[in-house]
């Protein structure tokens, strides 16, 4: 098996694209998957994408976590959306389909511009936060420099009430006015990753719902692998509409897996 690949990464969240509109990696195992992202026997990577063809849609961005699962990736979708660009597309502005339905997004330069899902839900737990962006999140406030986040994020993923079905877990520092820091455990990856762009989605909400912001917003975050902003209305007292993950993705190499 003779895998050609582009390695991309968004703000350090790092994935592994292959061109798979002949549909000829349709059958690419769950075994292949993970040793393809295994960090020292594979190309190493918190994700693959499969950029599908689509018959009414630009094209199909299939995600699978480094552990074979299937989900959305924000920063996926973005760079999945550079990495058509190398393909043909037009992405000053293109649509596409993902697990969760259909989504458009921008490109200038090296940012893309995703929008994701309108959010109606976003449930209270204590001092917590549970917001679903494509992907489920818990969000917890307080600071993170220090944080042992694979410990307390496996905690609260691993916990009765997340264990069947999994959750990512997201630490964040409130840093300024409008400004967070994420840091964030993620399930599939299993590990601390250096950034998640739903879980970055869902933390700026959860800011503005604490915070009490409503209208137009929008929120500089910091990650460990850099700087995403999220541009978003708040219409009700938890519904959010136009909501925008905006960030840098890069090509980091290409090559061949396997023999």
């Amino acid at each position: 098996m003779k895998i050609e690949f582009v390695k991309y990464q968004g703000t350090g969240n790092d994935f592994v694209m292959i061109d798979n509109r002949s549909g000829k990696w349709n059958d690419l195992a769950i075994e292949d998957i993970r040793r393809i992202c295994d960090r020292r026997f594979g190309v190493g990577a918190d994700g693959l994408i499969l950029l599908n063809s689509h018959s009414k849609l630009d094209f199909e961005v299939d995600y699978y976590n480094s552990d074979g699962s299937k989900s959305f990736c924000g920063n996926g979708a973005r760079c999945a959306v550079a990495f058509a660009k190398t393909l043909g597309f037009n992405t000053s502005l293109t649509h596409f389909i993902a697990i969760d339905g259909e989504h458009e997004a921008s490109q200038k330069y090296e940012t893309v511009s995703l929008l994701m899902k309108d959010v109606s839900l976003v449930r209270k737990q204590e001092e917590d936060y549970i917001i679903d962006t494509g992907s489920p999140h818990y969000i917890q406030f307080g600071p993170v420099e220090h944080l042992h986040v694979y410990e307390l994020g496996k905690k609260i993923r691993y916990s009765d009430q997340f264990r069947a079905e999994g959750i990512n877990v997201n630490f964040v520092e409130i840093v300024g006015v409008k400004h967070i820091r994420v840091r964030t455990y993620e399930r599939g990856v299993e590990d601390e990753t250096l950034s998640c762009g739903t879980g970055v989605t869902a933390a700026a909400l959860a800011y503005a719902v604490k915070e009490n912001l409503h209208g137009e917003q929008l929120i500089d975050v910091s990650t460990s692998g850099g700087d995403l902003k999220v541009h978003f209305s708040r219409t009700g007292d938890m519904e959010f509409e136009r909501i925008f993950l905006i960030g840098p993705a890069k090509r980091v190499f290409e090559g061949t897996f396997g023999e």
